[in-house]
């Protein structure tokens, strides 16, 4: 496997420019759909060489119930770095798959809490908790839900309210809950993948807010409500559902939304800065897909030679 294997475990740092010029030049929809894309595969990747160094580690233990013929010096040999690398990846994979069940645990318990919270209310598309606390968020599922406090309708006027409607309506119909687990996910498995969670639960912010825009008739009212929103509120009551006026930096939200609405293109163009990184990010990937892809097949070949009849 040599060298190949570690690639795709630092392959990740090249996703780093995308993520930081994605926020500013791209349409959130797109930039949220290249992050996620970019992501989800760099994390493939990591995981899947992870768990190979894991193979090779776990052979040279006593004890394994691996064939005798993995541990063989020959397999050594063609198989390098088994003595520190191999070993170091058995805890790392660990860490990694217990931190990913731990998100998509707590996922799933938030939103069986919120359900029990809603299951004494009319069952509308627009859910009123009687919270003095002002927020307001997104709840997805079969019938996805937009849940708000009095605290926050209180605060709010006949237009801003239309706002932060649309902008809940706008996360349901986006599904940008899935995008931002993808995105916890991948973090988990690889922390160089952190800046792109960061920058998705953004550009997913954004999304809503220019479709939110478009369906009331003004990005203006928009911008208004948002900031409005943050002055009173500290957003979602929980951090894995997507709140009105978090999370992202509220004062660019609301700036973004005061300028010129963004283009919508499929692939920024190649001789400017966001598209050379968007095909750094891409190649990136590509590169990681490849090295994992050698590395498993050559372990496979390695094995199967080893491994008695």
């Amino acid at each position: 496997m040599g060298l190949f294997v570690f690639l795709p475990l630092v392959l990740p740092l090249t996703a780093w420019p995308v993520a930081r010029l994605a926020e500013h030049h791209l349409h959130p929809r797109v930039a949220t759909l290249l992050l996620t894309a970019a992501a989800g595969v760099l994390a493939l990747c990591s995981t899947l060489c992870l768990g190979l160094l894991m193979v090779v580690g776990t052979a040279t233990l006593p004890g394994n119930p691996l064939p005798d013929g993995w541990s063989d010096p020959e397999v050594r040999e063609a198989v390098p770095y088994d003595e520190v690398a191999g070993k170091a990846a058995i805890p790392a994979l660990a860490v990694a798959v217990a931190a990913c069940l731990r998100t998509v645990w707590r996922h799933r318990r938030v939103r069986r809490q919120v359900v029990r919270a809603l299951a004494g209310l009319p069952d509308r598309e627009v859910a009123v908790l009687p919270d003095v606390a002002p927020y307001a968020y997104a709840l997805p599922g079969r019938r996805g839900r937009v849940v708000v406090s009095r605290g926050m309708l209180a605060c709010l006027q006949g237009r801003e309210r239309r706002a932060v409607f649309a902008h809940e309506r706008a996360h349901l119909t986006g599904r940008h809950h899935r995008f931002l687990l993808v995105v916890r996910l991948a973090a988990q498995v690889n922390p160089f993948l952190r800046p792109l969670r960061t920058a998705v639960a953004y550009t997913t912010e954004r999304w809503a807010d220019e479709d939110g825009a478009e369906v009331i008739g003004s990005r203006r009212a928009m911008a208004l409500a948002v900031g409005k929103a943050a002055l009173v509120s500290q957003g979602a009551p929980v951090a894995t559902l997507a709140g009105f006026a978090a999370p992202g930096p509220v004062p660019r939200r609301v700036a973004a939304l005061l300028g010129p609405a963004p283009a919508v293109r499929q692939w920024p163009p190649v001789f400017t800065a966001v598209g050379l990184a968007a095909w750094t990010a891409a190649g990136g990937a590509t590169v990681s897909a490849l090295s994992s892809a050698n590395s498993a097949v050559t372990l496979f070949l390695v094995l199967k030679a080893a491994t008695p009849l």
